[in-house]
């Protein structure tokens, strides 16, 4: 007995070892956005919220370390059920320290705080910011938040504090693109990719004509398919054609797998055409192309050239859960184009690729469903002891559909679609009509940010914690606050019951 309350202590000792790691190093992350007073001096008084949430959370981190009262070398190796408390309350804190400089600042009250800040880390980009009025540190800190949000803490925390030793946290996140034998080079790996990714989109973005500071700001969130924007009309306001494509060849990079980019990065083409994900995504965003152009062209498109842009435009940002918009959902021309509304509906819920920075139910879950109904039908005509293995790529691996896959997908729709069920009917409470609270709770559960105009400042508080909770759900699957959850249940029982 002795032996095994000593041993719980000491996980959770490394668990708040760990927390305390992340939030001491997050109070620089915070800080991050005063490298842009060298630009803007006159923005210096706008920096004090941002030294305020910085030192709450350096007081955070350095109190959980001392209460665990351990070495870095002692707390280095996380199991994945520890991963998975570690993985939740960093969310849970990191979004709450994130919602300070709103508060501080006098912009946002705590209900709205907590929204805008979830929406940035789960890259879904709703918000109830009025981009118009707020500073640009303010503007970059949700930028920020997004790319950070998109990578993910795991990745972070792997590659940069734990080491080798946090595979159950490179896991309990719903990580499985471990590219490299070692989890601490693959996390590094793909931070040298996401930001490769970031500096090309800023220099292609000023390359097309859009001015610095929005350039730095859409790379960013076009890579976290986050779809935060320093301009109220979003892309739309641009109005430029070169814009739009520079834009959307970012979704579609920040919604490819790392392992996919992987197989690119060593020109492993033959791996990368075997993934069936950037195939079901391409097909999937052709068809809803056509499908949008072909029942829009009367009434909300006025020309084919303007139906192929405005459609194709909408389908990647909802399929990649990027958010970005070149249109107003809110008008009555789109109002009433019930088609475009539920198609987007339908691709936001499908959403991008695994392992990357959308979400959604993910191509892959959807590849591999597919594989298996195919499978069925062709077990139809073959001997009945034939034997067949259903074999899929992923990046530059083959993987083995299995029981125990189907299971995790089975589960995980099943869960997305009970939240997703959940929320659209609490919206519809608060009195939004059927097709726009399907819209804008798809729109959060799947982290995508594209609004029909129930998102607003005003939104009644509970309809704002309703999209708060899905968006954080959707982002980190379900799967890990179960887990998180039934351990703490689990360990807390056991520790009374023993004692």
């Amino acid at each position: 007995m002795g032996d095994y309350l000593s041993t719980l202590k000491f996980r959770y000792k490394v668990v708040l070892w760990n927390l305390g790691a992340l939030f001491q190093w997050f109070s620089l992350i915070v800080l991050f956005p005063l490298v842009f007073l060298i630009f803007y001096p006159s923005e210096v008084l706008n920096s004090i919220p941002f030294m305020e949430s910085a030192l709450v959370s350096l007081i955070l981190g350095t109190s959980l370390k001392w209460m665990s009262n351990l070495k870095r070398k002692e707390a280095s190796t996380v199991l994945i059920q520890e991963g998975a408390v570690i993985v939740l309350f960093s969310w849970i804190g990191v979004v709450i320290i994130s919602a300070l400089p709103f508060i501080f600042a006098g912009i946002l009250n705590f209900t709205q705080a907590v929204f805008e800040s979830t929406s940035g880390w789960t890259t879904t980009g709703l918000t109830v910011v009025d981009v118009t009025k707020v500073s640009k540190l303010i503007l970059v800190w949700r930028s920020v938040m997004q790319y950070i949000g998109g990578a993910g803490f795991a990745i972070i925390m792997v590659g940069s504090i734990i080491g080798p030793g946090g595979f159950g946290l490179y896991s309990a996140e719903g990580r499985t693109d471990n590219i490299l034998p070692n989890i601490k080079d693959s996390a590094k790996m793909i931070m040298i990719m996401y930001l490769t990714y970031a500096v090309a989109g800023t220099l292609a973005y000023i390359v097309v004509g859009m001015p610095a500071f929005d350039a730095f700001n859409h790379s960013l969130t076009a890579l976290a398919t986050g779809g935060f924007s320093t301009r109220y009309g979003s892309i739309g306001e641009y109005n430029s054609v070169p814009i739009e494509f520079v834009t959307i060849i970012l979704m579609f990079l920040g919604t490819t797998g790392f392992g996919i980019h992987y197989t690119l990065w060593k020109r492993n083409f033959k791996a990368f055409v075997k993934n069936g994900e950037p195939w079901l995504m391409l097909s999937t965003v052709f068809v809803a192309t056509f499908v949008m152009m072909a029942k829009g062209m009367h009434g909300v498109f006025h020309s084919q050239a303007h139906a192929f842009r405005e459609s194709i435009f909408q389908s990647v940002s909802a399929l990649t859960g990027t958010g970005f918009s070149t249109v107003d959902f809110t008008l009555p021309a789109w109002q009433h184009f019930a088609t475009g509304m539920y198609i987007l509906t339908i691709l936001m819920i499908l959403g991008g690729m695994m392992d990357s920075t959308s979400g959604g139910l993910k191509q892959f879950r959807l590849y591999v469903i597919l594989r298996v109904i195919i499978d069925a039908i062709i077990k139809f005509t073959l001997p009945k002891n034939a034997v067949r293995r259903i074999v899929v790529w992923k990046g530059d691996k083959e993987k083995i559909v299995d029981e125990s896959m189907i299971r995790e997908i089975i589960l995980v729709f099943s869960l997305y679609f009970l939240t997703y069920m959940t929320g659209v009917v609490i919206l519809t409470v608060y009195g939004f009509n059927l097709q726009n609270s399907m819209f804008e709770f798809a729109s959060a559960i799947s982290g995508v940010g594209l609004s029909c105009g129930i998102t607003q400042p005003d939104l009644y508080p509970g309809a704002l914690w309703t999209l708060t909770i899905g968006m954080f759900l959707g982002r980190l699957e379900f799967l890990v606050v179960i887990y998180a959850v039934s351990k703490l249940f689990r360990d807390v029982s056991r520790f009374l019951s023993r004692r």
